[in-house]
């Protein structure tokens, strides 16, 4: 069977079981009452869907009120491991956070999107919504426009007509012709900002990583507030540790593919 990136004959019972676990990810305590409110699916349907899972050990029961289980704990880290640059990009996040003091991230590019796979805190206290596993749209993060650079026209393109380009603040760039503008600018420098782009008062700066064919496969940003991250710090000094970690990942990758 050929790979194929979207099915025309999707199992519409294992996509309502998705169309469950979204929901019980976004507001976690449902109710097999308040789903059914929620969700365009017959109550009887729901339930069916709740027992087989909780059956599964992927979800679990409160006082009535579903959660997520465990379970997908090992899936997450199952699938982590099998990054190719995970255990390396993981010990540069943690040197750049303790040289910078800064939020270091390491994100893999899946599909159209960007996973966030690690974080390093180094001494800021800066608290945001990112996650360890939450998918976001390429062209909000600093990463994730070094990943866009990264891309041939046609690729870059497809990824903008199936996903669009999500306003997140008011500094997001929402403008194919000023996204593109931007992405040549990062081919020639080798690595983005994000100037509020994701979030208001968040200054970052990110770069690729690539496989040895020159295909981005992931990325490394760090970040800090704009009163602090700024000037030189932001457009020389940062991207400077941050490019002598990226080429560690490239030759250790290298290296370990002659092994």
């Amino acid at each position: 069977m050929e790979d194929s990136p979207r099915s025309n004959r999707p199992v519409t019972t294992t996509e309502s079981s998705i169309r469950i676990l979204e929901r019980l990810q976004r507001d976690p305590g449902r109710t097999l009452d308040e789903l059914t409110d929620e969700l365009d699916l017959a109550r009887s349907t729901i339930h069916r869907h709740l027992l087989t899972l909780e059956d599964n050990d992927l979800l679990v029961r409160e006082d009535g009120r579903f959660y997520l289980g465990l379970r997908f704990l090992d899936f997450g880290i199952s699938a982590r491991n099998r990054v190719p640059f995970f255990d390396v990009g993981r010990r540069q996040v943690d040197r750049l956070a303790e040289e910078t003091g800064e939020k270091v991230w390491l994100v893999a590019k899946e599909g159209d999107f960007s996973v966030h796979l690690y974080k390093a805190s180094g001494e800021s206290p800066l608290r945001t919504s990112a996650r360890v596993g939450q998918r976001r749209y390429l062209h909000q993060l600093a990463a994730g426009k070094a990943i866009l650079a990264s891309l041939d026209d046609d690729e870059f393109q497809a990824i903008v007509d199936r996903q669009g380009l999500l306003q997140m603040t008011e500094h997001t760039i929402t403008d194919v012709d000023e996204l593109r503008e931007e992405l040549d600018a990062i081919r020639e420098r080798g690595y983005a900002f994000n100037t509020g782009e994701s979030i208001e008062g968040l200054n970052a700066v990110g770069a690729p990583i690539r496989d040895e064919d020159g295909t981005p496969i992931g990325g490394i940003s760090i970040s800090g507030p704009a009163n602090r991250v700024k000037g030189d710090y932001l457009k020389t000094e940062l991207p400077d540790k941050l490019l002598a970690a990226i080429d560690e990942i490239h030759i250790n990758l290298r290296y370990s593919s002659t092994r």
